[in-house]
């Protein structure tokens, strides 16, 4: 044997430090597997009830970069070592041999009781185990992080030398939050979508959605002249499905107040006398306005702050768009909620071939919420002015033109509008 290649460690020491590095291996592999896999959610709400342990590993989770980081550094550190010792003790034993011994040897335990073993482990319980692991994973951290730290910045250098540049992770929390939604329920009994991801995902979808989207357009919009008779205003708010109506004076955008049936049928029946003299400024509220781009997250706040249920949508302009309600926006989260006031407006008929006889105010956000279609919801509102910015025309009746993987014919016009029309999904085409 060459005395050169002698390390100056005998069997009964070597032996011993690599079995000591292939534990620390498995402490490093399942600490990084389960700082990765833990519920912060779960955590917290076991930090709070004072577990110390679940405080620890939630300050380690703010921090998860560094940790995994060093995490990385001491498990690549005792690999290695683990890998020399073994090729020093094998060699002296074999010979030049020995290296490839070694390499079997070490490849095969460190794969099998410092990966595979602790990992899954630690995949299967991640939150028990780093709960477990959270005094010596902070250790860890606290002796491996400055180098960790020193070598990560290293490298970034060495990136922006190949000009390398890092990308942005500014919606990562709500994609991660998406992703757990989708995941929701698979693997079980539960239908393929069920209610509760749908509810979930529209909450999410508040933020991004203005008022608009949802809002009574003011075609539909019914309001009425505040100078009318009393009798007349009465009997018409009688008749009316509505709780709240705006009043107009002049023309019907110029809105001056908005009535509340109770508040009326209060008055009316505290009044005496002819119903003429009965002075609606006592219980007529003054209108609330507002932009047309408000989401409808900040529109479901205002809601609550003000305890309002209905506010009037006005353009850059100032131009009367419709009305939005507190209902609108849960019927956004929740579904359609119909009670026994509610007039169905005619919207959506299946037909025996596939296709559907659309009313052209339907709006293409409620189409994709019942048929599971992904029809493009930021360039129109309603189906019928998602035709019309496809044809770039007003269509004749019997035209049809095909978008999206649709086919549409126009059925009916009013005017400049389209008032019905056919689809045609992909799947009814397809058939």
């Amino acid at each position: 044997m060459d005395p050169d290649f002698d390390f100056g460690i005998g069997p009964e020491i070597a032996g011993p430090l690599i079995l000591l590095c292939l534990a620390l291996s498995a402490f490093f592999s399942a600490s990084e597997t389960a700082i990765t896999g833990a519920s912060r959610p779960r955590l917290h709400r076991l930090a709070h009830t004072g577990n110390r342990r679940a405080v620890i590993v939630n300050a380690l989770l703010d921090r998860k970069d560094h940790v995994i980081s060093a995490m990385l550094l001491g498990n690549n550190v005792v690999n290695i070592l683990a890998a020399s010792l073994s090729t020093a003790m094998l060699t002296d034993a074999f010979g030049a041999a020995g290296v490839f011994y070694a390499t079997i040897a070490v490849t095969v335990l460190v794969v099998i009781f410092s990966e595979v073993l602790p990992k899954t482990w630690a995949l299967l319980h991640a939150d028990r185990v780093a709960l477990v692991l959270a005094r010596p994973i902070r250790f860890s951290t606290a002796l491996l992080g400055p180098l960790a730290t020193a070598i990560a910045a290293i490298a970034r250098y060495l990136l922006r030398l190949l000009r390398v540049k890092a990308a942005a992770h500014a919606d990562a929390a709500d994609e991660l939050l998406r992703g757990a939604i989708d995941m929701h329920g698979e693997g079980g009994h539960e239908p393929e979508a069920p209610a509760e991801k749908q509810m979930l995902r529209s909450v999410l979808d508040l933020a991004d959605l203005a008022v608009s989207a949802v809002m009574t357009h003011r075609a539909n919009v019914k309001a009425f002249d505040i100078d009318m008779p009393t009798d007349t205003l009465v009997d018409l708010v009688l008749k009316s499905p509505h709780t709240r109506l705006p009043l107009y004076r002049g023309q019907v955008e110029n809105i001056v107040g908005v009535i509340h049936a109770k508040a009326l049928f209060r008055a009316v029946h505290r009044h005496d006398g002819a119903l003429a003299a009965l002075n609606l400024d006592a219980f007529v509220s003054e209108p609330w306005f507002i932009p047309e781009t408000t989401s409808l997250l900040d529109q479901l706040q205002a809601f609550k702050l003000r305890r309002e249920h209905f506010a009037l949508v006005v353009d850059e302009y100032g131009a009367l768009e419709g009305v939005v309600t507190l209902e609108d926006i849960i019927e956004e989260i929740v579904g359609e909620i119909d009670d026994e006031h509610d007039v169905r407006v005619v919207g959506v008929e299946p037909a025996s071939d596939g296709s559907y006889v659309c009313s052209g105010s339907v709006p293409v956000r409620d189409l994709n919420r019942e048929f599971g279609w992904d029809l493009p919801e930021d360039l129109a509102t309603t189906i019928a002015g998602l035709v019309l910015h496809e044809a770039r025309r007003i269509p004749d009746v019997g035209q049809t033109f095909a978008f999206h993987g649709f086919r549409f014919e126009v059925l009916k016009r009013e005017g400049n509008r389209i008032a019905q029309l056919r689809l045609v999904p992909p799947t009814a085409a397809a058939a």
